[in-house]
């Protein structure tokens, strides 16, 4: 008897390996027609209406083209799956997972990464948009947060921090343009701005950018935190805050739960200055009438952060073939010119587009960015995200700090 169970369990590990043997990347012919009739559960933040539409419109596209039902699971934290996928593994439930896709960022792809939790290496590369990804100007597309994606992510959509004002209210003369300049423009107008309360992704990378703006060393942000340095390396930021909250929107009592709370607030004449890490956002909320007309924007001359966000697969998705298939169409240029526009999103793209060719570039040429979006020779230098590692200390120290209930 045990030398029957033990060869049923051999029989099953076999099972499971041939299985996911069976999806192969380079053969994309076999990859769709697997895909049919599939249902991909692909967790991503639902917080902002344009985005929920956006992902509704790819789900019709995925339909229509090739029989793949896509159901949006909204979270509110991309952790959350990521927990959802440690218990599975824990469980032993190596196959037919309860996610497909997830919407990723640095953070929580280097905590997969390293525990196994996500489905390649090589497959993002091996999609057939992948030949008009820029990879060659946009280093971060292979690089998350300091950590090689190894093509186990595919990317999505690019990312830089920009900073919100309206013009009707502030003059332009007297914006910040700098970490330093922000402090003294909040102490010259209490009330007036504020940030997300981490861990909420916006108001976490206010954090990094303050520190990459104050640290004495920023070539260490980009190695894994080291805790008998942490202290140390990190005081220019905690020293930098205790100075401002003080001179918070309600003086650091409370903070806005995340940007589109932040947003509104402008909106409202609560705020007068916001940010976000989409160059388009503003453009993209005037719109869609979230925010006035008269809302612009702009950035720090010395440089503020960059990324790529991207999505990934776990590594027992049930639908990993129409999993593949949606990332390849997110990587379209039809997908990403859509998604650059901002009437729907403003999110910019990933591609090379001098690479496109006829009706594909036409898309992307035809674009009006918006009025409140800046040239990118206007968006000044790019800072790079510290190693992720970094990012979970200082939330916790800044929770034990500061941290409120909204």
């Amino acid at each position: 008897m045990k030398m029957l169970v033990t060869a049923l369990a051999a029989l099953t590990v076999s099972a499971t390996l041939a299985s996911a043997a069976e999806i192969d990347p380079a053969d994309w012919d076999a990859v769709v027609a697997d895909a049919k009739g599939e249902t991909v559960y692909w967790n991503a933040w639902g917080g902002s209406e344009n985005i929920n539409t956006y992902i509704g419109w790819v789900g019709n596209e995925l339909r229509e083209r090739y029989g793949i039902r896509l159901v949006h699971v909204k979270l509110d934290d991309t952790a959350n799956a990521v927990a959802a996928v440690v218990t599975e593994k824990a469980a032993g439930k190596d196959e037919d997972g309860s996610i497909d896709l997830i919407w990723i960022n640095g953070e929580n792809f280097a905590s997969m990464k390293r525990r196994g939790l996500l489905y390649g290496p090589g497959w993002a590369q091996q999609l057939p948009n992948w030949q008009y990804v820029d990879a060659e100007t946009k280093p971060t597309i292979t690089t998350d947060f300091t950590i090689p994606t190894d093509g186990m992510e595919s990317p999505w959509g690019m990312a830089k921090l920009v900073f919100f004002y309206d013009s009707a209210r502030t003059d332009a003369a007297d914006l910040p343009d700098s970490a330093d300049e922000l402090l003294q423009w909040a102490r010259a107008n209490p009330g007036r701005f504020s940030y997300p309360q981490p861990p909420d992704f916006i108001g976490s990378s206010f954090l990094k950018q303050i520190l990459s703006e104050k640290t004495a060393d920023p070539s260490k942000l980009l190695e894994p935190a080291n805790p008998e340095e942490f202290a140390a390396v990190t005081k220019p930021l905690f020293d930098y805050l205790d100075e401002l909250h003080p001179y918070l929107w309600r003086s650091a009592r409370a903070f806005p739960k995340d940007y589109p709370s932040m947003s509104q607030l402008l909106a409202d004449g609560e705020l007068d200055i916001t940010f976000a890490f989409n160059p388009a956002e503003a453009s993209s909320a005037i719109a869609n009438n979230l925010l006035p007309d008269t809302v612009r924007s702009f950035t720090f001359s010395g440089g503020t952060l960059s990324n790529t966000h991207f999505v990934a697969i776990p590594y027992n998705a049930a639908a990993k073939a129409g999993a593949l298939v949606a990332a390849d169409f997110l990587l379209s240029p039809e997908a990403q010119a859509r998604k650059q526009d901002p009437e729907v999103w403003g999110d910019p793209t990933v591609l090379a587009v001098d690479r496109l060719a006829g009706e594909d570039r036409a898309r992307f040429e035809a674009l009006d960015l918006g009025i409140a979006t800046l040239k990118p020779e206007d968006l000044g230098p790019t800072l790079p995200e510290p190693h992720p590692t970094w990012m979970s200390m200082i939330e916790e120290e800044w929770a034990a700090r500061y941290g409120v209930a909204n």
